[in-house]
């Protein structure tokens, strides 16, 4: 039986061992860790989660929203365990990111089609369109590995830095200050714990962080430096934030607006919002709070801040080098690298941004390497579909100065092209003209899935 190889065990090479095993394919998994870790993770575990353990927005007039419903049509694992593992998270979707990377692991180690290999890969070869490689490393790829994609690739990866939150013990989290609310009351309405700051102390944060000593040298191999690396917007530092302007925050992480202080019965100045981390409630990460101050300004600066003089802190926030190819000049809308039958690549290593935006990429190139075992076209998926407007972002030969993107309504044509007034000239609101690009969506996902579903599992 044929085999398809890949390389990285994250929420892409899950999802593409995932979806060719269940076709009926051999699969061999390759994984580094935990033999040779990297700087975010701490296990060997398929998809472990480094960040957030937030895969963000639920609805379908969000466009990770529609998304996840696209991927649940093509029976994700990813999505499959994300809702097994769900936390309460208000409208967005949240898991005990142990539980959930634990029902991966087991769900791939228990399969007959897979095999898993623990070995640092350090050469792109031995691909063929009857043997598939798959690249799914992520962002974290090794340095052997790293340079054996330079080579291929014929120049130097791209890079940007990124950045993880800190997450607090509850017992150590004083609720009399603390409140619980969720922003809008979505969700439960109390899924998230509060930190309500007034103007005096949201000022003091800032002029602390801006003092505070910050982490500027080596993130990952000696030539690279946080001052040579730019940071990715979607999760970019605090005092990164602070260097657009003192209320950058408010606008962002502190935000305010949608939550009331029950102790005095008013919007607060300014609000950092705790998020549940694992599913008994024991743990809280701080959103938004991506940081590269050194762990001792950390401790004393977050302890500052109202209802968090104990916080105990189980990690705390850091830094970290991302990687990742100039997929536009090197990908097709398949994922399949132009000119070289075989070898796909997936996941943030791509460009594609965010933990459902990484499965989403996993999926394609291993219904795609599949379809290349049998001997069928490849599916470059419409861009009516959050998935495929997703790829052709990637994939778009003519973009310049590339980097990396979540999914966006403003990437789908059927949204920006959309008619905004209906036929009795009545304007149509932002969020209905999103709804029905998901229902398009949708529908034409639907199909396509239902033509490509395996007859064995």
């Amino acid at each position: 039986m044929k085999t398809v190889r890949i390389i990285g065990a994250g929420l892409a090479g899950s999802e593409a061992a995932w979806q060719i095993a269940r076709r009926g394919h051999r699969v061999s998994l390759s994984e580094m860790r935990p033999s040779v870790g990297t700087k975010a993770h701490s296990t060997g575990l398929c998809a472990e989660l480094v960040c957030s353990n937030s895969f963000r927005g639920a609805a379908l007039h969000n466009a990770v929203g529609l998304l996840k419903e696209e991927l649940k049509l093509w029976d994700s694992l990813i999505m499959k365990c994300a809702l097994e593992s769900e936390v309460p998270a208000g409208g967005a979707l949240a898991v005990d990111r142990v539980v959930f990377s634990e029902l991966v692991d087991s769900t791939l180690r228990q399969h007959p089609n897979i095999s898993f290999q623990e070995e640092e890969i350090s050469a792109i070869e031995g691909y063929s369109a009857e043997e598939p490689l798959i690249v799914a490393s992520g962002p974290l790829s090794s340095p052997k590995l790293s340079s054996a994609i330079e080579s291929l690739t014929g120049d130097g990866n791209l890079a940007f830095f990124d950045a993880i939150s800190p997450i607090i013990y509850d017992e150590s989290i004083d609720t009399s200050v603390c409140f619980r609310q969720s922003r809008y009351d979505k969700g439960e309405g109390d899924d998230y714990l509060n930190v309500p700051l007034s103007k005096d102390e949201y000022y003091d944060f800032v002029a602390e962080v801006k003092a505070a000593e910050k982490y500027t040298g080596n993130i990952a191999v000696e030539s690279d430096s946080l001052e040579k690396l730019r940071p990715f917007e979607g999760c970019m530092p605090i005092e990164d934030m602070i260097e657009r302007g003192d209320d950058t925050l408010l606008f962002g992480p502190f935000k305010p607006v949608g939550l009331r202080d029950p102790r005095t019965n008013s919007r607060p100045y300014a609000v950092l919002q705790l998020r549940q981390d694992d599913r008994e409630g024991k743990l809280w990460s701080m959103v938004g709070m991506q940081t590269r101050m050194k762990r001792a300004d950390q401790d004393r600066i977050f302890r500052k801040l109202p209802g968090l003089g104990a916080a105990d802190f189980v990690r705390y926030g850091s830094v970290h080098r991302n990687t990742f190819i100039e997929s536009p000049r090197l990908l097709d809308a398949t994922l399949q690298y132009r000119g070289h039958a075989g070898l796909f690549f997936a996941g943030q290593i791509t460009g594609t941004e965010g933990y459902v935006e990484s499965t989403a990429g996993g999926l394609l190139a291993g219904l795609n390497a599949s379809l290349l075992l049998e001997d069928k076209p490849l599916i470059e998926l419409p861009e009516e579909t959050a998935l495929g407007a997703l790829m052709r972002y990637i994939s778009d030969p003519e973009r310049k100065d590339f980097q990396p993107m979540n999914i966006s309504f403003g990437l789908m044509n059927s949204y920006l092209n959309s008619p905004n007034r209906d036929e009795k000239g009545k304007k149509i609101g932002k969020k209905d003209r999103r709804l029905a690009a998901a229902a398009v969506a949708l529908e034409k996902t639907k199909q396509i899935s239902a033509s490509h579903m395996p007859t064995t599992c």
